[in-house]
């Protein structure tokens, strides 16, 4: 893992720091190295199949809270490529959760799974950035109100 440059260095500081608990960083670093151990059994690239399945991942634009006049509007409006990155890293990990907790399987099977469904675009973390994107273009009529 040593000849990677900035950005996939950053890539996977957010993962750690994501999945951090209790201080617990090394801990945490094994379990998503035998996460990348369990993708390279697929003989496929790890970081490059990492940074696609957080392409995939994703959303261009969000919805947020405004308040005008006594009624809250949901108002879409486009995401920055850095919260971008964090949301789709979240969006993974927390897919890697619910089936943890719905396979009673160990949290790196599930992590695996859940990036590669990213890859192939499907899987929980995609489906939560569809329902966001669907959502977005509904409430687009409120875009009038955004003003950041």
């Amino acid at each position: 893992m040593g000849s990677l440059d900035g950005e996939q260095k950053e890539l996977i500081n957010k993962l750690v720091n994501f999945r951090i608990q209790e201080g617990k960083k090394t801990r945490v670093r094994a379990s998503l190295y035998q996460t990348f151990h369990r993708i390279a059994r697929t003989d496929r690239d790890i970081i490059k199949l990492m940074v696609e399945a957080i392409d995939n991942i994703k959303p261009i634009c969000e919805v947020k809270k405004v308040r005008r006049a006594r009624t809250i509007y949901d108002v879409p409006g486009i995401v920055g490529r850095n919260r971008q990155q964090t949301l789709a890293i979240r969006w993974i990990l927390e897919g890697a959760f619910k089936r943890r907790i719905s396979y009673r399987i160990s949290l790196e099977k599930c992590s695996f799974d859940e990036i590669v469904d990213a890859y192939r675009k499907r899987g929980i973390a995609r489906k939560k950035r569809e329902s966001l994107q669907e959502l977005a273009s509904d409430k687009r009529g409120f875009a009038r109100f955004r003003w950041w």
